[in-house]
């Protein structure tokens, strides 16, 4: 008989090697992960960015539709292979099957050290912004609420899917109240600006394109839940392009707040946008209240991370013996305890770091920023790759307008690659010396091959 969530029954907290992930959640427990993982904290800290590098609020509200646009083209590639190959492992199963093994491996390595454990580090330095400002805690208090936010989330997850799902549910909701919150103080409380409009002395398309982007970042942690997503092959796509679709009109209504409450020049000059928007509108209660909307938010982004970033790295560990430990299924409770143990571990050491650093959030963005953008590109990729060497796999959905779509998918991953090797510094040199280290670790944990796996 089939225990709860369909999983077969063992023992309390046994990790099988041998156990899989199985459909345990619904449409509602996705869009709740998609949209949480992407409306984070990044709506309350980057249209400032955005805004200095706009000539006016049209072309900062065309760059915000551009961005859902762009992001909607990914998500048409991501569908076709995410109902294709659903796979716990997502972007690193579409990999190993269109590059090969060792190719995966150093995605399933940044994604371990650099791109899931940097976001979820960024993440937390955001809630640790915030959450100084309603209990401050001495002269580390952001580092230590980040550290606490990365135990809370790691350990919830690491208790249970259903703990994670029904967390996730929770925050999304209040995460939305919030942003309802900025909305109506923008666009129907808060007196409209007057103030001029000045050119900035330089603007950057491609740099606004660079914080937008990341600001619409992880849409792609739908492909993630398709193995335990019921009917997933069916349901991933309306997922996938619903939610993408719900955050595109959320941004739009924020930055017009923004524009209309504060004025272009005001919303780039702000350092807490939202908090400013909601001072005009509230008074000092709406500061506070914009301060605990943000620590949600952030929260709820980083529960979506934490739990669909250690589905890669338990896909790592299925693959390579020598990583076994990652690979096991704690059955009874649905989640891959051991990855997220290892993947919280490692984004408390990127915490560590950033309390050292004048700006953790920068730090974050600058460590994670290439490495993402060079795998989103080699995805798109493998969407040719795929069409090509399996022609006859049957594709629940395919790409409208092929190859233009996953051509133009590509294209901009490029460029955006590009764009931000061009914005980021030191950070960026070191998430390159730690790809390289996962090229040196390659020959060690692959000294046996393992079986190759089933098309599922």
């Amino acid at each position: 008989m089939a225990a709860k969530h369909g999983f077969g029954r063992r023992r309390p907290g046994r990790s099988d090697r041998n156990a899989s992930p199985r459909p345990s959640f619904g449409v509602r427990e996705a869009v709740a992960l998609t949209v949480g993982v992407v409306v984070g904290a990044g709506i309350y800290r980057t249209p400032p960015l955005v805004a200095a590098q706009s000539p006016d609020g049209e072309t900062m509200l065309l760059a915000w539709l551009l961005g859902g646009a762009i992001s909607m083209v990914g998500a048409l590639c991501y569908a076709e292979l995410a109902s294709t190959f659903p796979h716990a492992g997502g972007e690193y199963h579409f990999l190993r099957r269109a590059f090969g093994r060792r190719f995966a491996f150093l995605y399933g390595w940044s994604r371990l050290t650099i791109i899931q454990t940097g976001s979820l580090a960024l993440l937390a330095y955001v809630y640790g912004d915030y959450a100084t400002e309603i209990l401050p805690l001495g002269l580390h208090s952001a580092s230590i609420h980040a550290a606490a936010a990365v135990t809370a989330v790691t350990a919830i997850n690491w208790a249970g899917v259903t703990h994670g799902c029904r967390t996730q549910l929770w925050l999304t909701a209040a995460e939305l109240l919030g942003l309802g919150l900025v909305i109506a103080a923008g666009l129907l409380i808060a007196p409209k600006s007057v103030a001029a409009t000045p050119l900035p002395h330089e603007s950057s398309l491609g740099l606004m394109l660079v914080f937008v982007l990341l600001t619409y970042g992880g849409w792609n942690e739908s492909a993630y839940l398709s193995a335990e997503l019921r009917d997933a092959r069916r349901r991933i796509v309306p997922v996938l392009i619903g939610s993408l679709a719900l955050i595109t009109v959320i941004y739009l209504l924020v930055n017009l707040a923004y524009l209309r409450a504060l004025g272009l020049a005001g919303t780039a000059a702000s350092h807490a946008v939202a908090a400013d928007l909601l001072r005009l509108a509230w008074g000092p209660a709406g500061a506070a209240i914009i301060s605990v909307a943000v620590a949600v938010a952030a929260l709820t982004s980083a529960n979506a991370t934490a739990f669909t970033g250690a589905r890669s790295a338990f896909a790592l560990g299925r693959d390579f013996p020598r990583l076994v430990f990652l690979g096991r299924w704690q059955s009874e409770k649905g989640t891959p305890a051991n990855a997220l143990l290892v993947q919280g571990g490692a984004a408390l050491l990127l915490v560590g770091f950033g309390a050292f650093a004048r700006d953790g959030f920068r730090l974050a963005v600058e460590y994670t920023a290439p490495a993402f953008w060079l795998f989103f590109l080699a995805v798109g990729l493998a969407l040719f790759v795929l069409r090509r060497r399996e022609p006859e796999i049957e594709r629940p959905f395919r790409v409208p307008l092929y190859p233009v779509i996953p051509a133009l998918f590509c294209l901009t991953s490029a460029c955006l690659l590009y764009s931000s090797l061009a914005y980021t510094g030191t950070g960026a040199l070191v998430g390159a010396v730690v790809v390289a280290a996962g090229a040196l670790m390659l020959p060690f944990v692959d000294r046996r091959s393992a079986p190759q796996e089933n098309a599922s």
